[in-house]
């Protein structure tokens, strides 16, 4: 199977989001996509034509137009696997089809052609797609990096053409070019798109860095110890083309027995013309049977059966901002039985805010005064945590003094003179690693809880404390009791941040089972062990560090609202509107749907039987059997479309579990 990356050209350059017309105008590239499109356009102009009694000439060419649009592609897909000796289930629908329309039938056949072009088309929007985001994840890495030379000196060199043992410079707010060991500098360095941790993590000599990642206020000289071809920017892209290309490939229950379905109704359409003639029967009353035969037996019931449920689902999630990619998505949900949660980004909302705010006592400052002198100093610095601090004397509309003086030491805080008084405000280790063990405990406490802390010193003096933390959703622990629920056993959460944040977290919400400190092959590898004992994992996500785990699960479900480009084209679903209990809502929506299709599946077999055996042990007029056929498939497509009713979704998401 060739590699997704050699399905598409590559992308120019990194960006933003591609707009709206620009996805369509892609989309439109492709042949399957734009035969489709004129396959629906056709038969929704056609069908209104004939069902108004209009007469032929005006809807018959329409029709016409439509089997050759939407049906030339996948019945010569089905020749070449027939010239395989393979008997493709598209070639017998294509046969069918004009079965249908050879005996007058040619709405069932215009149908059943735009199901199947349609289905087709976007399976192969999303595989481009999807090919187009793990070429942009490429973009992460920088192109070039500056060399640092044995006898003094520096060169722009390409990122690629770094080896083992290069010296390198990382220069305050570049990406770092290649994974390696900081020799020389300090600096904090966001790794969120490798861990998936929600605060740059600050970084010293003996620390390891990735390609990828952008450093922050300070100058680094890294050694690079991996190959760029090796880097875990490098290890991302190969896992997801790996994940994508060797996960089994799905099909719809229906698909499961379309060999032995289709071979059989062959043999069985030729043997009822063919074995009358043999005992002297006329040719017209023979192919008479033999085409009523064809059309009572032929699977439209059955397809249908499959596809308004699911598809009915889909729409139904889709106006409430879930989108499920494809009718085997909505499958492949319906059949998990193990829930892996991400952390940072899906459980949390991916952004650090302020939660505790603690005066030392005898410090003679509130809580109110002590978070104005943080903010005051923090003010005019960028960094993320600097930027919570301010967020919050905002939100409380303090009032800021101005701060002079300003300078930061990167891994380590900012210092400022507010009024007449130097501030310091940053790192409890690094600002004051002997302080007293009243402030000590503080500290402790707040880390305990899996905060970050800050301390805030005047004149050299510790005042207080702060604690930081990625702030909770508001339904997380309301999804979290509903997925256990539905599958019979708690999720699991995967993150690659500290252990201790990590399982502070999961006992807020009622998970027991936490992996912390997870690069992305780690993720992969619990994913894959779970699978090899036969079970089906739901991993939600939103990082590209969460992408390869996506790609490699049954079934993966991204965060829309902050999700990488990548992790969302890898999905097989995404919540648009970032509302987290939608998950479990889904995921009993597609339970609905597929109690609905077994429904349809016994309607269709029962009529079909009933059909074919009138059809075979009497006379079965043709007119009667048309109409047998077109009612079972009218009864099975109304059946599925119960799906799109508001009550469904609501019913699903009160049925999933608290909240």
């Amino acid at each position: 199977m060739p590699s997704v990356l050699d399905q598409r050209p590559a992308r120019v350059a990194a960006g933003p989001r591609p707009a709206a017309s620009k996805r369509r105008t892609r989309m439109l590239a492709l042949p399957e996509a734009r035969w489709a499109l004129a396959a629906l356009v056709l038969f929704l102009i056609a069908l209104p034509l004939d069902l108004l009694g209009a007469p032929a000439w005006l809807w018959a060419p329409l029709y016409a137009t439509v089997y050759v649009t939407g049906g030339w592609e996948p019945g010569w897909d089905g020749l070449k696997a027939l010239k395989a000796r393979t008997l493709d289930v598209d070639l017998l629908m294509v046969v069918a089809a004009l079965g249908a329309a050879a005996i007058g039938q040619v709405l069932d056949g215009a149908l059943l052609i735009v199901i199947f072009a349609t289905s087709g088309a976007l399976e192969a929007v999303a595989t481009a797609r999807t090919a187009d985001s793990v070429r942009g994840l490429l973009d992460l890495a920088p192109t070039t990096a500056t060399r640092l030379l044995p006898e003094g000196g520096e060169e722009s060199v390409p990122a690629d053409s770094l080896t083992v043992g290069d010296t390198i410079l990382i220069r305050p707010g570049e990406r770092i070019g290649a994974d390696g060991q900081v020799l020389h500098g300090a600096s904090e360095v966001d790794q969120a798109t490798v861990t998936g941790e929600p605060l740059p993590v600050a970084k010293q000599p003996g620390d390891e860095v990735f390609a990828g990642t952008v450093n922050g206020t300070g100058a680094l000289r890294v050694r690079v110890e991996r190959d760029p071809a090796d880097s875990v920017i490098a290890r991302i892209v190969k896992m997801v083309e790996e994940a994508s290309e060797t996960k089994a490939p799905t099909q719809l229950f229906i698909e499961k027995v379309e060999q032995r379905y289709s071979i059989g109704m062959v043999i069985a359409t030729l043997a009822v013309f063919a074995i009358p003639l043999a005992f002297g029967a006329e040719l017209q009353p023979a192919l008479l049977r033999a085409m009523t035969f064809m059309i009572v037996a032929s699977p439209c019931a059955v397809v249908l059966s499959t596809m308004p449920p699911l598809l009915s689902a889909i729409a139904n999630a889709g106006r409430h901002g879930v989108l499920a990619k494809s009718a085997v998505v909505m499958e492949r949900l319906s059949q998990i039985d193990t829930v892996a949660l991400d952390k940072t980004g899906t459980l949390t909302e991916g952004t650090p805010c302020v939660t505790d705010i603690r005066p030392r006592p005898g410090s003679g400052l509130d809580e109110h005064e002590l978070l104005a002198l943080a903010a005051a100093a923090e003010h005019p610095s960028e960094h993320p945590l600097a930027r919570a601090v301010v967020q919050a004397a905002r939100e409380r509309g303090l009032t800021l003094a101005e701060a002079a003086d300003f300078t930061s030491a990167p891994g380590a805080g900012v210092t400022a003179t507010i009024g007449g008084r130097t501030i310091q405000v940053g790192s409890p280790s690094r600002l004051a690693p002997t302080i007293s063990m009243n402030v000590t405990g503080v500290v402790q406490a707040l880390e305990d809880e899996g905060r970050t802390a800050v301390l805030v010193l005047r004149d050299g003096a510790p005042v207080g404390a702060l604690g930081i933390a990625d702030r909770l959703r508001p339904d997380a622990k309301a999804t979290v009791a509903a997925l256990t629920e539905l599958t019979g056993q708690p999720p699991v959460l995967l993150t690659g941040d500290n252990e201790r944040a990590a399982r502070h977290l999961a006992a807020e919400v009622g998970i027991s089972e936490v992996r912390a400190g997870l690069l992305p092959q780690d993720k992969v590898t619990a994913v894959q062990a779970w699978e090899a004992l036969g079970r089906r994992v739901l991993v939600v996500g939103d990082g590209v560090n969460d992408a390869p785990a996506l790609a490699a699960a049954h079934t993966g479900i991204a965060m829309g609202k902050a999700g990488s480009d990548l992790a969302l084209e890898t999905a097989d679903a995404v919540v648009v509107r970032d509302e987290l209990a939608t998950v479990p809502a889904i995921v009993a929506l597609s339970r609905k749907a597929r109690r609905l299709v077994a429904q349809n599946l016994v309607i269709a077999a029962i009529f079909i039987t009933a059909l074919v055996a009138w059809d075979l042990l009497a006379t079965l007029p043709l007119p009667l059997g048309v109409a047998g056929h077109e009612g079972s498939t009218v009864i099975v497509g109304l059946n599925g479309l119960r799906l799109l009713r508001e009550r469904a979704w609501t019913g699903s998401l009160s049925s999933a579990g608290p909240g």
